[in-house]
């Protein structure tokens, strides 16, 4: 089940694990409120063993307090640790974090290869093919990634100036399958199990 703020929630994703769903990832959480703190914030890291494996996904624009973040939540145990390089909301790609990651290779670089470094639990990241149609750099950054030591990645197969219009383009799902070893996670426009066996069946 993708994650998404503001809908995957406790409550929420316990429904979605007695229908089924493989594995559950939080609400995405900001790094800041990691370090700062936040009203809500205890909410948002509430989670269950019903749910395992279970990660929780944070975004940062820095790798030093993404790194902190990190290492906050893993004192709460869990499974593994999810990246988001693909959220396109303004308010979180415009400052350089989420989608906007995919504008600078080398941090995320630095920021994978760091988490992997201090973490005793796998890492794993999700991404978008690019900033748009003019700097479809996924290829890119899933080696990045990778070579790293991520263990997986998901990626979102449109472009953070699509955000969530037009069609998710799959074929580009496929040549990322190809072109690394790890697990790759499509995702976009899956809404029914037709749907699921169809990405399957055009992307390896």
């Amino acid at each position: 089940m993708a994650p998404m703020d503001g809908y995957t929630d406790f409550p929420f994703r316990l429904l979605c694990r007695q229908q089924g769903s493989a594995a559950s990832i939080s609400e995405f959480i900001n790094g800041i409120d990691i370090k700062n703190g936040h009203p809500h914030l205890n909410t948002k890291l509430l989670f269950s063993n019903e749910e395992r494996p279970f990660a929780y996904q944070v975004f940062d624009d820095d790798p030093d307090r993404l790194l902190h973040a990190a290492l906050e939540l893993r004192k709460l145990n869990p499974d593994f640790i999810d990246v988001n390089m693909g959220c396109s909301a303004r308010n979180v790609s415009n400052r350089g974090a989420g989608a906007g990651l995919l504008k600078d290779p080398q941090k995320i670089a630095t920021i994978i290869k760091s988490l992997v470094k201090n973490l005793d639990i796998p890492v794993s990241a999700k991404i978008r093919l690019g900033w748009d149609d003019t700097t479809r750099n996924y290829l890119e950054v899933a080696k990045i990634i990778e070579d790293n030591g991520a263990s997986a990645i998901t990626v979102h197969a449109r472009t953070r100036k699509q955000e969530y219009s037009g069609n998710a383009d799959w074929l580009a799902i496929g040549e990322v399958k190809q072109l690394i070893k790890i697990p790759v996670i499509g995702n976009g426009d899956v809404k029914s199990q037709v749907d699921a066996d169809r990405l399957l069946l055009q992307t390896g």
